[in-house]
C-alpha cells in the first residue's frame, strides 16, 4: 500500500519505524505506492470485499493504531470493508484469513490474498488453503526461502486480471 520515500522496493520498509526522526510521525515518511488507489477504487466500484491485514511488531492495541492511522494519513478507509494488524507469528495472518472468511461465509476458493511478502503475506494464506499472489520487489527476490513462486504480479493494477 505504502513504502518509505527513501528506498522504495529496494529494501524492506521495517527500517522506518526505527530510524531517528521517524518516530513521531512514520507517515510523513511513506508515500503511496503508485496503481494502490487507483486499484482499490476498482475493486470497490465491483463489490468486492478488501481486508487489510498487515503483520505488525508492535502490541495488538498499538499496532492496530499504527496501521489505522496509515490508512487515515492515505485517506483510504473507505476503501477498505476491515483493516487488522496481525501478529508477528507465521500462523496469525492465516488465523486471521479463516476467521473473517467464516465470519462473512466467504468459501476458501473465492478469496485471493495479495502481499509483497513470502513469509508474511503469501504462505500464511496457502497455509490455510487460500489463493495467493505475491507482488514482486528489489528486496523480496531474495527472501523467499528458497521458493520458486509462480503466482506473482509486478505491481497491484495486475490483481484486476486475475479477478
Amino acid at each position: 500500500m505504502w513504502y518509505p520515500k527513501k528506498t522504495k522496493y529496494q529494501e524492506k520498509p521495517h527500517w522506518v519505524y526505527s530510524l531517528e526522526g521517524t518516530l513521531d510521525d512514520h507517515c510523513e515518511h511513506l508515500i503511496m505506492i503508485p496503481t494502490v488507489l487507483a486499484t482499490l477504487k476498482k475493486l470497490k466500484e465491483q463489490k468486492i470485499i478488501t481486508v487489510l491485514l498487515s503483520t505488525h511488531p508492535h502490541p495488538p492495541g498499538e499496532a492496530d493504531a499504527i496501521i489505522n492511522h496509515k490508512v487515515l494519513h492515505f485517506k483510504l478507509r473507505k476503501l477498505f470493508d476491515e483493516i487488522h494488524a496481525t501478529r508477528e507469528s507465521n500462523a496469525s495472518k492465516g488465523e486471521f484469513i479463516t476467521k473473517i472468511l467464516k465470519e462473512r461465509g466467504i468459501p476458501k476458493n473465492k478469496a485471493l490474498m495479495i502481499g509483497d511478502n513470502y513469509r508474511w503475506d503469501y504462505k500464511p494464506a496457502r497455509d490455510v488453503g487460500v489463493d495467493a499472489l505475491l507482488i514482486e520487489s528489489a528486496y523480496m527476490k531474495n527472501d523467499r526461502q528458497g521458493k520458486r513462486i509462480k503466482k506473482t504480479i509486478k505491481k497491484l493494477s495486475d490483481i484486476l486480471n486475475h479477478i
